[in-house]
């Protein structure tokens, strides 16, 4: 779809200026927010070092509140985080492991690798059932993808690349 590619080449662009990871996971989530009306609230968690038991809340843009700590053993995001695989549940009602709001029907994680290691994630959900079909869900591993890109071309060990 042209709107997808349209926003990835933005993102694409705005790596090259971007004063680091978190204003870029920052201007990515606005964006996605603004432009992609059923994503009502998108955002990144950080992977805690070094324990790599807990994600922490990063930059997000959203209606509510959400959780600043999620245990790898519980929820969505705990689940792709674990499994290193994207998770999409377009009816979280019918999810036990959904933790978050009522009002969201549809969620979607994409785990961001550094070296083939989670080292984030990407997290989108909506107030609207069956909001993530498959080219949607292409078009989100490709944000997380340009993310993970970015951070790994920043030297190990940067205090920016952690929360």
């Amino acid at each position: 779809m042209p709107q997808y590619e349209e926003m990835l080449e933005e993102f694409k662009a705005y790596t090259h200026s971007a004063e680091g990871v978190k204003p870029l996971m920052q201007h990515i989530a606005q964006r996605l927010h603004e432009e992609m009306t059923r994503y009502n609230w998108v955002g990144f968690y950080w992977m805690e070092v070094p324990d790599y038991k807990v994600l922490l809340l990063g930059p997000y843009v959203g209606s509510f509140t959400p959780m600043l700590r999620i245990p790898l053993n519980k929820g969505l995001c705990g689940a792709a985080a674990t499994s290193g695989e994207t998770v999409v549940v377009n009816n979280v009602a019918a999810d036990s492991r959904y933790l978050g709001s009522d009002l969201v029907k549809s969620n979607i994680v994409v785990p961001i690798f550094i070296k083939k290691q989670v080292a984030a994630e990407l997290c989108i959900e909506s107030y609207f059932a069956d909001t993530f079909h498959a080219s949607e869900q292409k078009f989100i591993e490709s944000c997380a993808e340009l993310v993970g890109q970015y951070m790994e071309k920043k030297a190990p060990g940067e205090a920016e690349i952690a929360p």
